[in-house]
């Protein structure tokens, strides 16, 4: 994390997600030893909706700070924990030597349109998780951003900036975005937030679409508005999956390289736990490194 903290070049990242067997494991580590040639400035690993995979989360990243040399950042969201089993996780993260987090609320069970379910004992606001691992101490902070609108603020904007300051108040110095695709947005939220004194580095998150499938489904679990012209470009090739993969790439690659030449600190790749669309973006943009 320390590129970000100099912002002398832009960083890349990449995130995965716990899998659910051993043929999965075994396809997320063949994926990491794939991306760990280039060197990347951090891995990430996500929580599933209500919190379904804390446990495979905090062993799948301590085994990858364990077994490779990159910085892994670990998402910690208030989902289903109270906050003395947050303050334990916390500490396992640290004895496994993980000195990064990204403080999420998380999703409900149902997913992120899903209503929101206290747990008792717990946190219903990520700002509140921030602050914990603020007081805590000994980790470096980082937060989510939705360029398209957090799924609960109802499209207000405005509410969805404040969140951010406030989380930047609470000890975040850094944000990754939700995925997005249009660079308009990521630009008028960095621009936003820096109208109102932040400094915090947000990192615009892509996703290199290999399935459309999934693509529409993703996007209506997250609210992320498809335009016209992106669905018609993936619908004309959507039977031939290796049309979909490089229409999904070039379309990826054209925003790195605007959010880059518009000052994007780096670039968080969801990588849906594969490497090969993801290598061939940074093949192809890693001039700017």
């Amino acid at each position: 994390m320390t590129n970000l903290a100099d912002g002398s070049k832009p960083t890349f990242s990449f995130e995965f997600f716990p899998p659910k067997d051993v043929e999965g494991e075994t396809r997320l580590w063949s994926a990491i030893e794939s991306l760990e040639s280039i060197s990347p400035d951090f891995i990430s690993v996500t929580y599933g909706a209500g919190g379904s995979t804390r446990d495979r989360t905090i062993r799948i990243t301590s085994e990858i700070t364990a077994r490779t040399k990159i910085p892994t950042v670990a998402h910690l969201t208030c989902v289903g924990s109270t906050r003395e089993e947050l303050i334990e996780i916390l500490g396992k993260y640290r004895e496994a030597g993980i000195t990064s987090i990204l403080a999420l609320r998380g999703d409900p069970v149902g997913g992120p349109r899903s209503p929101w379910q206290t747990t008792p004992g717990g946190f219903d606001h990520a700002d509140q998780l921030v602050a914990l691992a603020s007081k805590i101490g000994g980790f470096t902070i980082g937060v989510a951003a939705f360029p398209d609108g957090h799924p609960a603020s109802g499209g207000d904007f405005k509410k969805d900036i404040d969140v951010l300051l406030e989380k930047e108040r609470r000890g975040a110095t850094f944000a990754t975005t939700q995925f997005f695709f249009e660079v308009e947005k990521w630009i008028e939220l960095v621009e936003s937030l820096a109208a109102q004194g932040s400094t915090m580095p947000v990192i615009p998150g892509i996703l290199p679409v290999t399935n459309v499938k999934q693509l529409k489904r993703m996007a209506e679990l997250t609210g992320t508005p498809l335009s016209s012209k992106l669905t018609s470009s993936f619908e004309k090739v959507e039977d031939n999956p290796d049309d979909v993969r490089k229409v999904g790439v070039d379309i990826a690659t054209e925003m790195c390289e605007k959010l880059i030449a518009a000052g994007a600190p780096g670039i968080h790749f969801y990588t849906m736990n594969t490497s090969t669309a993801t290598r061939e973006i940074f093949e192809r943009i890693k001039g700017v490194r």
